[in-house]
């Protein structure tokens, strides 16, 4: 329609690609955990899904953890942010564990970006320790513990995500 502003999608907006390889991202998770082994024991990791799925299995790996759950947080479709959808909850079990405040949990994340998903994982479990592998400055002050900070104008291609180029997931049509 004339007059209509062009919705921009996120990667439009960012502007600073940020390729992260399956090694460097490793090493980034291995790096975290070296952090995380200062803060802990933890008694559960709880990644929050998609994103924080690799980097809590690994993190959980290198600590010993043996109990994993996650909290299922929509917040992008593809690389629109929209509205926090809360698809799946933290499980009873865990969150006994933590008392019902988080106290002794470990929250895993990929990224943390406007801090809106972080928002509302600290409401859940107020005392739990969250760390993310990468962290923008919007997001920053809600995350313990991170690696590396890169400019809220950066889009991080995630190795999960791409080839040379975003690849939509097969069910919405790629080949």
């Amino acid at each position: 329609m004339a007059g209509e502003i062009p919705q921009l999608s996120a990667e439009e907006r960012a502007g600073r690609p940020f390729p992260v390889s399956w090694d460097q991202f490793h090493r980034d998770c291995r790096a975290l955990t070296w952090r995380l082994n200062e803060v802990g024991p933890f008694q559960a990791v709880i990644a929050i899904t998609r994103g924080g799925l690799v980097p809590a299995a690994i993190v959980a790996r290198e600590l010993g953890v043996r109990i994993i759950d996650t909290v299922c947080i929509a917040s992008y479709d593809h690389d629109k942010q929209g509205d926090l959808k809360v698809l799946k909850g933290i499980s009873e079990e865990v969150m006994k564990l933590g008392d019902g405040t988080g106290k002794g949990l470990l929250i895993v994340d990929d990224l943390v970006d406007t801090g809106k998903t972080g928002k509302l994982v600290r409401e859940m479990l107020p005392d739990a320790h969250f760390a993310t592998v990468y962290a923008k400055p919007k997001g920053r002050p809600l995350v313990d513990t991170f690696i590396t900070e890169v400019s809220q104008d950066t889009w991080i291609f995630f190795p999960w995500d791409t080839a040379l180029s975003y690849h939509p997931p097969l069910r919405d049509g790629a080949a």
